[in-house]
């Protein structure tokens, strides 16, 4: 199906032709848990590989930079009404090329440099750009961060107003890449309000549990929400920023020219292929099942054995950690790679190994609900991941998980 396309490629360059073949087979036959990883439908692939990657087109619909935009014009003109259609929002800027660039600008347009931006650890489950001195968020503004109750594991919105108040932050970031809970948005905005600060929300993991109705809308309490259309959206790779009208200008001249030259036209397109996907009754089912399979999973590793962090999950993912089980992340994610299954170490709240090594792993649910794994499903995955992990120097072990594993995920088909 997806060979045919290359067709033009294979008579030119036949080591990129492997390159792409090698990856359609990886994905073909691995179960993929990455959370922030999906399948885009064939849809949205031939919109991004079409031929609007041509246009260079700096500027808006209808405010250009270069002429002939008029077709490029239409199809970012789709994704923004559809964008606000979706998430029910006042304003919509699809140009950002990913998560890093949306929160960039939104950044550009509530903040100057310097000052203080309160955000979640990412040791306890934030984003590089919620602060961390190694991205430019840490290093363009002031940035204090918040984490979870050492037994809990959970967000304390009665610690965070009261950090709030001590350091009077201009903007403070909900959202995390690595929290297995749902927030409080409401709980947020009242936080905000107490300091006057604006609300940012980063929802680039769980923006289709929002559109599912699995997750707590973030729109109406937030000055700005920043989104990925993969992930739980199961589109392109790229980023959008939703805010209000009186936003609206300021955010644009932060996405251009305030961060980014000319936009990606081929992955707009394919953003608006993707928000019109998401509108059908269909995604709203799938959403429940990612959420309804992540569940499944946690509660079978559990009984395993694996001590989960904090206890459970509300959305499509969950940290498991390995500390009992005296192994690291990098570890569980080596032999879980050999044997079929690919997933990601990750750091646990508070974890004291370096990012490299970690003393937990994620698990998400997104990739393996598209194929069409159901709850039911999830126990026999589940017993797959603690075999391997149990008996990570047992040669015999391993390869009877690893043709169990490709069995399963056989019966689920890919393109």
């Amino acid at each position: 199906m997806l060979e045919s396309h290359l067709s033009a490629l294979e008579g030119f360059d036949r080591e990129v032709v492997q390159a792409v073949r090698m990856e359609l087979e990886r994905e073909r036959t691995r179960i993929n848990l990455i959370a922030s990883e999906n399948y885009a439908s064939l849809a949205v692939l031939e919109a991004q590989g079409s031929i609007l990657t041509n246009k260079y087109a700096e500027g808006y619909p209808g405010k250009r930079y270069y002429s002939g935009c008029e077709p490029v014009d239409m199809a970012e003109s789709l994704a923004i009404e559809r964008a606000k259609e979706l998430f029910g929002c006042e304003y919509a800027n699809v140009q950002p090329h990913a998560g890093a660039q949306a929160n960039m600008a939104a950044y550009l347009t509530a903040l100057q440099p310097g000052e203080t931006v309160l955000a979640m650890d990412l040791r306890c489950g934030g984003h590089l750009t919620h602060g961390s001195p190694a991205n430019f968020s840490g290093q363009f503004y002031r940035a204090v961060h918040y984490g979870v109750d050492r037994r809990t594991e959970m967000l304390d919105y009665d610690a965070i107003a009261k950090l709030a108040e001590v350091e009077r932050p201009r903007l403070i970031v909900a959202g995390a890449s690595a929290y297995p809970r749902a927030l409080d948005f409401e709980a947020f905005r009242r936080i905000a309000d107490s300091v006057e600060a604006k609300l940012m929300v980063d929802m680039a993991h769980f923006g289709g549990l929002v559109v599912g109705g699995v997750h707590p809308d973030p729109v109406p309490h937030s000055d700005f929400v920043t989104g990925t259309t993969h992930k739980t959206m199961r589109g392109p790779r790229g980023g959008f920023v939703l805010t209000k009208d009186e936003h609206g200008a300021a955010l644009d001249a932060a996405v251009f020219p305030g961060a980014q030259g000319g936009p990606l036209m081929h992955v707009i397109a394919a953003k608006a292929v993707c928000f019109k996907e998401a509108m059908a009754p269909e995604f709203k089912a799938y959403q429940e099942t990612i959420v309804a399979n992540a569940r499944a999973l946690c509660d079978k590793m559990a009984s395993e054995g694996f001590r989960i962090v904090s206890g459970g999950t509300e959305t499509h993912l969950f940290l498991i950690d390995l500390t009992q089980q005296q192994i690291s992340g990098r570890q569980a994610q080596d032999v879980l790679e050999s044997v079929g299954i690919t997933a990601n170490m990750n750091e646990i709240p508070y974890d004291d190994t370096p990012p490299t090594v970690t003393r937990g792993i994620r698990l998400g649910t997104p990739a393996v609900t598209t194929r069409g794994m159901k709850p039911e499903h999830m126990d026999a995955l589940g017993g797959l991941i603690s075999r391997a992990l149990k008996n990570m120097n047992d040669d015999s072990v391993l390869d009877w998980v690893r043709a169990e594993a490709r069995d399963l995920i056989g019966n689920f088909p890919l393109y």
